[in-house]
């Protein structure tokens, strides 16, 4: 068995507003950081060089791997170009948006490729709060999901989501207080669209992270007035 080292930690990483606060929350509380993006089938894989923009210029070690089948086993509108985005959440389940397996593959995957370095610390940017109704954002899944990995690998891994009790405003100010907010709204790539920075404005992913950046400036106003 590998001797795993409890200084490192692999982010699972988009190169979008969460991974990319996550990231450098990472790289506050661990000695090295890792990063791995994965090329999962989504429309708009130029988030892969977000990420790779983003990680190098923090001065992480950047990883990619295509993983391409996730995409190819269920209908989803992040990777069927045929299918019109869900603007809304249905009352009877998630939204097309929703990528069925994703964040159990990705996790899955990134604990093989962590082991194979000696490292047991993982981050993802999963929240509960902001989860828009995608069930394996959740709490339950995650630490599920940890015991599940630690069981089939006989390892000891530690899930990190610095995200899942804090909603977008907050995410934006954790961001500022790492002193990242103008990276992560000038540089990431949030936007179902394709479109860095702020984005379309209009696709779901886009109206939450404005949403919670304008409440998180209000705030911040407020305080400092």
């Amino acid at each position: 068995m590998k001797t795993m080292n409890k200084e490192t930690a692999l982010v699972v990483f988009s190169g979008g507003q969460d991974s990319t606060t996550c990231l450098f929350w990472a790289l506050k509380h661990f000695k090295k950081v890792e990063a791995l993006t994965f090329i999962y089938g989504q429309k708009h894989v130029r988030e892969v060089e977000v990420a790779r923009e983003i990680a190098t210029n923090a001065g992480v070690e950047w990883h990619k791997m295509d993983v391409s089948f996730i995409g190819e086993l269920g209908r989803n509108s992040l990777t069927d170009t045929t299918m019109e985005m869900d603007q809304e959440k249905p009352q009877d389940g998630p939204p097309n948006t929703f990528v069925p397996g994703r964040n159990l593959f990705f996790l899955s995957i990134a604990a093989v490729f962590a082991r194979e370095r000696g490292i047991n610390h993982l981050v993802t940017g999963v929240s509960q709060t902001d989860y828009s109704g995608y069930p394996d954002c959740r709490d339950a899944f995650i630490k599920s999901a940890n015991v599940t990995l630690n069981l089939a690998m006989d390892e000891q891994f530690v899930i990190h989501t610095p995200l899942m009790w804090i909603d977008k405003a907050q995410t934006w100010e954790l961001a500022d207080k790492l002193g990242v907010l103008d990276l992560v709204r000038e540089k990431t790539l949030t936007c179902y669209n394709g479109i860095v920075g702020d984005g379309c404005g209009h696709c779901p992913a886009c109206k939450l992270r404005r949403e919670g950046l304008e409440k998180y400036l209000r705030e911040k106003q407020s305080r400092s007035s």
